[in-house]
């Protein structure tokens, strides 16, 4: 009876214990996914555009790449209020 009663506790532990381990959070209690963060997408290198010396939003063909231009290369002159979003007052995006 004492061996049953031991090894319940260590089976009750290792599960413990592996659940801790894994972190991953129980589904039915997982936050809802949000809209992507501007932070995360600045991060993020986007390979069709490149640094080539472009500075204003009347230089630019997209959104995109004044977000790419802002975060990525020097000198830049599309985010007048330092918020991140660069072109605001631009009609053409």
């Amino acid at each position: 009876m004492r061996k049953l009663l031991l090894l319940a506790l260590v089976v009750a532990a290792g599960w413990q214990y592996y659940q801790k381990s894994t972190n991953t959070p129980n589904p039915v209690y997982a936050e809802p996914l949000r809209q992507q963060s501007v932070e995360s997408v600045r991060s993020i290198p986007d390979p069709q555009f490149s640094c080539d010396g472009r500075q204003h939003c009347s230089q630019m063909t997209s959104r995109a790449e004044a977000v790419y231009f802002i975060n990525h290369c020097p000198n830049t002159k599309m985010d007048g209020d330092h918020d991140g979003v660069p072109c605001e007052n631009d009609s053409r995006f």
